[in-house]
């Protein structure tokens, strides 16, 4: 029978290629999937991959994309190195938007805004998604809680309060009813970078906060005791680090990573708080930064292939009449082929009678 022996010395690298191998794995997928369904292979990869991309309006559409993707897996690659699996982020986005995008309508009285106040509404909800965070620190911390069950239960009480809100505190009176706040003024929207598109300053502040966690986690004493008393907590506490710092540092920093990336897409391709301000962002960011390699700069490369997952999944349903849950069965194929890389790359399939 087939087993699994553990390799003596695991190659790095094909430990770096891994999550180009789950691409391919991913695309070979894609192929039987399209034949399943009885849709052209050809066509159905093409409108998925290269359809997004083919002019710049494609570009910029998928670099809104890759905004929330980007700062939520920034957040999370530092939460992981700490050994802190926090899989509630996409709560932390929701509660980001909801103190962001309250923030906003409170300024927003028909004049003014502009660079200070969007600045404000950026901390603001920077501030919710830490508060939200905290909640799961401290509940490990205080009662050594299991931070994984703690901040995916909250993810539910975020999108719960959202909803809450905009059928009621924050819905537009002049709305028809529908649960949804009124519109920002252009004055308290951040501004687009590329005439005629909706790609805003928010891929800005995304690339800079993969710069600043490479520095973090790599130039940084910070960020060397984070990673340390993720991968040896023995040894962390030899050396005299504090993993409970290393908690709340790791949490404080995805939460307000997230926090960013929620009110982003308020002031940005949204303009308002909705029910489904994230259409799994925090969820998906946790295989970005995993395809990343748990990398601030390796992320931007995955956040860039779940963009086009996202916008090629939209594509095919317009164009080939695919079903909607084909982003997220796309997602999932490439998930399970980064693990099954990852488990052939430390184990080696071994015949025994």
């Amino acid at each position: 029978m087939l087993k699994l022996e553990k390799r003596p010395s695991p190659s790095s690298l094909m430990s770096w290629l891994s999550p180009l191998f789950a691409v391919l794995l991913t695309v070979l997928c894609g192929i039987v999937l399209f034949l399943a369904l009885g849709k052209n292979p050809v066509t159905g990869l093409a409108v998925f991959f290269l359809e997004p991309i083919k002019n710049l309006q494609g570009w910029a559409e998928v670099g809104v994309k890759v905004t929330p993707l980007l700062l939520v897996a920034v957040g999370l690659a530092i939460c992981f190195r700490a050994n802190v699996f926090n899989i509630g982020a996409e709560g932390q986005l929701v509660v980001g938007a909801i103190a962001g995008g309250a923030a906003g309508l409170f300024f927003d009285q028909g004049e003014g805004g502009g660079a200070l106040m969007i600045a404000i509404i950026m901390l603001a909800g920077a501030a919710g998604g830490m508060a939200w965070a905290a909640i799961t620190a401290f509940l490990r911390d205080r009662f050594n809680a299991n931070e994984i069950l703690v901040s995916l239960m909250l993810v539910y009480v975020a999108q719960l309060l959202l909803s809450m809100l905009v059928h009621g505190a924050l819905r537009d009176p002049e709305g028809f009813n529908f649960p949804q706040s009124r519109m920002l003024s252009d004055g308290f929207l951040l501004p687009n970078i590329i005439d005629g598109t909706r790609l805003h300053l928010g891929i800005v502040m995304a690339l800079a906060a993969s710069l600043l966690g490479w520095l973090f986690l790599a130039r940084s004493f910070a960020g060397y005791r984070l990673q340390v008393g993720g991968m040896a907590p023995a040894a962390a506490r030899y050396a005299g680090f504090s993993s409970r710092k290393a908690l709340w540092t790791s949490m404080l920093v995805c939460g307000g990573l997230a926090g960013l990336a929620g009110t982003a897409e308020v002031l940005g391709p949204i303009g308002q708080l909705t029910p489904t301000v994230s259409p799994g962002y925090g969820f998906a960011a946790i295989i970005v930064a995993y395809v990343g390699r748990l990398h601030p700069i390796g992320v931007v490369f995955s956040s860039f292939i779940m963009a086009l997952f996202y916008i090629g999944g939209e594509l095919s349903q317009s164009r080939l009449g695919m079903p909607n849950a084909i982003t997220g069965v796309f997602q999932g194929i490439l998930l399970f082929s980064l693990l099954a890389c990852d488990v052939l790359i430390h184990y080696k399939l071994s015949w025994r009678k």
